[in-house]
């Protein structure tokens, strides 16, 4: 049997990284339950954390912190990087299907890269440590480029590097911050229901969630 000719719907995928393609949750919580630890502040349970997670780690410590320690933010976040960079691959491991989802977009011909708020250095080494990093063209960080999601300056940017107009681009995701990135960018959107906010990702209404890895294959090829 000869491969179809018919290309697919999106010639690039780009997926975000904690809630997507990995679960981190746990080492994210250890790391920001440390800090407050440190910091003589109430520690949080890992489902409340989970709601902190995707504008990058400044974000998710002053969130941690709360208002009352708005002052405490920049020791924190040296903390919280300090202790998380040596806990990196504690628990995280990538979802169940994201190895054989990647194995499949390769085969169709559909280059795939990464973009996410977290640091680049950490991004590459969790991807480089659980066997993911030769699956994708390029990763951004939040440190990568003048600005961040949702801004969509990262996700265009990765469409230029691939060669494909942004229509032609597909943005994988778990989170609202998602969703806005791909509406500001004109890109197509994704949603996975596996990730660290389900519920937040369905009120912006995506127009497509996926139940499985392999799902996004489908959203890819335009199935």
């Amino acid at each position: 049997m000869t491969r179809s000719t018919i290309p697919p719907a999106y010639a690039h995928v780009v997926f975000d990284l904690d809630g997507t393609l990995v679960d981190s949750l746990a080492d994210l919580a250890a790391a920001a339950n440390h800090v407050l630890a440190c910091l003589d502040r109430p520690t949080l349970p890992a489902e409340t954390l989970a709601g902190f997670v995707g504008d990058g780690a400044r974000a998710l410590v002053a969130r941690a912190l709360g208002p009352d320690a708005s002052d405490r933010t920049g020791e924190a976040l040296g903390l919280f990087l300090e202790h998380y960079a040596a806990h990196l691959l504690d628990h995280t491991r990538a979802y169940p299907g994201v190895e054989e989802m990647l194995a499949s977009l390769r085969a169709a011909d559909v280059t795939c890269s990464v973009l996410t708020n977290k640091p680049v250095a950490m991004s590459r080494a969790i991807l480089e440590g659980l066997g993911l990093l030769p699956s994708f063209v390029d990763v951004l960080g939040g440190d990568s480029r003048p600005a961040r999601k949702p801004d969509p300056d990262g996700l265009l940017h990765l469409a230029q590097r691939a060669g494909v107009p942004p229509t032609r681009v597909l943005l994988v995701g778990d989170s609202p911050i998602d969703v806005r990135t791909a509406r500001a960018g004109g890109t197509g959107f994704c949603g996975v229901s596996w990730g660290l906010a389900p519920d937040r990702l369905r009120a912006e209404r995506p127009a497509r969630i996926v139940d499985h890895p392999l799902d996004v294959v489908t959203a890819a090829l335009g199935a």
